[in-house]
This record gives structure tokens, sequence and C-alpha cells, in this order.
């Protein structure tokens, strides 16, 4: 399974810094800082509330930050600074810069009315311009990589679950991300459907995406992350390599929520 992304050759993908985010008085994100390495799989964890999800988005501006800076391959997401502050960039630099990241729902957000080729297809004929032929015939090759050749003519409601979920995959896929945002893709799955959407994506972590995930599997975490990023507060409590933190976590937080996921 070959990688083809808008990568400039950076070995930074990702340049996070002290990223602050509230919701009224609730502070969901104190200062979040993260950097993510060419190639890097970083597989967030951490309980409800503790602000993993929000910092995802963050990342690639569906959710405004009230300080702090997000970097994609050096250029700063969703804003620019002017007089010392942060202004809000325009909607066309913001969709722009955007293009370098792939996001991958918990609902898989395809349009109902298209087939599963034509979800995929939509948005580089629509955002970078390819022709209609062209898009098609990657789009063949991004189902076939998801284990979906014989669903193209099919739309959402004629698949199941886990089908539309690796079509999203595909779709995220289709605009040559630099980086990949999962987030919780397996939680609105029936259990047997679960494994052939990590599956997927053990794929592509094996091939070389920049990931960054937010999930409950830790069978994933265990074989496919580099680092493993425990969340709690609005803060990062504790990071490093997965097993590192399944065997002697520093803090007992972690240790316990671990331990609650069973692993």
């Amino acid at each position: 399974m070959s990688i083809h992304t808008h990568d400039d050759g950076s070995d930074v993908i990702l340049e996070a810094r002290d990223v602050v985010k509230s919701f009224g008085p609730l502070k969901v994100l104190d200062s979040v800082s993260m950097t993510v390495q060419r190639q890097e799989v970083v597989v967030m964890i951490g309980p409800s509330g503790s602000g993993k999800t929000t910092f995802l988005r963050c990342l690639n501006h569906l959710e405004r930050i009230d300080s702090g800076s997000v970097e994609v391959l050096g250029e700063s997401v969703g804003y620019k600074e002017s007089k010392g502050g942060l202004v809000e960039d325009t909607p066309r630099v913001v969709a722009r810069r955007r293009r370098k990241i792939g996001f991958v729902f918990q609902r898989f957000n395809l349009f109902p009315h298209l087939s599963a080729l034509e979800n995929v297809a939509v948005a580089p004929i629509k955002v970078l311009g390819i022709s209609k032929d062209q898009a098609r015939e990657e789009a063949r090759e991004l189902l076939a990589r998801v284990g979906l050749s014989d669903k193209e003519d099919n739309r959402p409601r004629a698949l199941s679950g886990g089908q539309q979920q690796r079509v999203a995959i595909a779709r995220a896929l289709a605009m040559k991300p630099a980086l990949m945002l999962f987030d919780e893709p397996t939680s609105a799955l029936d259990p047997e459907m679960v494994g052939e959407v990590i599956s997927v994506m053990g794929e592509l972590a094996a091939d070389g995406m920049t990931m960054v995930v937010v999930t409950h599997e830790m069978g994933f975490a265990r074989s496919a992350a580099d680092r493993l990023v425990m969340f709690d507060r609005g803060r990062i409590l504790e990071q490093g390599p997965p097993e590192s933190l399944f065997t002697n976590a520093e803090h007992e937080r972690t240790r316990a929520f671990l331990s609650i996921l069973g692993s």
C-alpha cells in the first residue's frame, strides 16, 4: 500500500504550541503542546472530557483556539499573527491549509446520495481540480486499498458501518494529506466491524502515514503507535512509547485508566 501525500519533505509534520481552548468558563485545553514527526503514529488516550478530541479538532481548525499556535508543514492552520495576537485567516486560506490534513470522524459523514466511488472522488474534482477520469481512477485504487473494490457503486445506506468508515478513510486519503487525524473512528461501530477498520489503519501506519489518533483500541496502540499520549483535565499528563506506559506508567491516573481499558 503506497502513500502519496502533499508532503514537502519536512521532518516535522505537526507543531502545536501552548494551545488554549475554553468553552465559556471551562478551560478544556490548558497550554497543550505537541510535535509530530514524519511517519510518526501518535495515539491520544484519556477519560471523556479530558480534552483529546477538542485538541484533535483544533489541529485542523474545526474548533477555534483561544491562544497558542498550530502549524502543519511549517504553515499556520487557522490563524496568522497580527500586532502580537491571533487573527483568524480567511475561509479560503483555512481551506487551503486544511488540504494537508485528513480527518476521519466517529460518524462517517458520507454523502448519502453519492456512491462509494463518488464520495471518494468528489473532493479531488471540486477542490484540487483533478479531472473526473483521473479522480475516479484514483478513487478506485483507494477503495481497493481499503478492501472495497466490489462496493464502488453502492451508496452509504447499502454499506455496513465498517464499510462506510473505510470509505471515509479512502475519501480522506484522496486529498493526499500529509497528516491523518482519526477521532475515535471505531466508536460508532458494532464490535464485529471494529477489526476491519483497525486493520486498514494499521496498514496505513505500517506504510508510513503520519497519524494522530484518538481511540480506546489498545491493540492498535500496542501494535501501531510510536507514542501514547495520556490526556487528563485539559493537559498532557504523560507520554512515551506504548510499552513504557503499559508496563511502567509514571502516574497512577494513567495506570488506572489503562487498567480500565483492559490493557
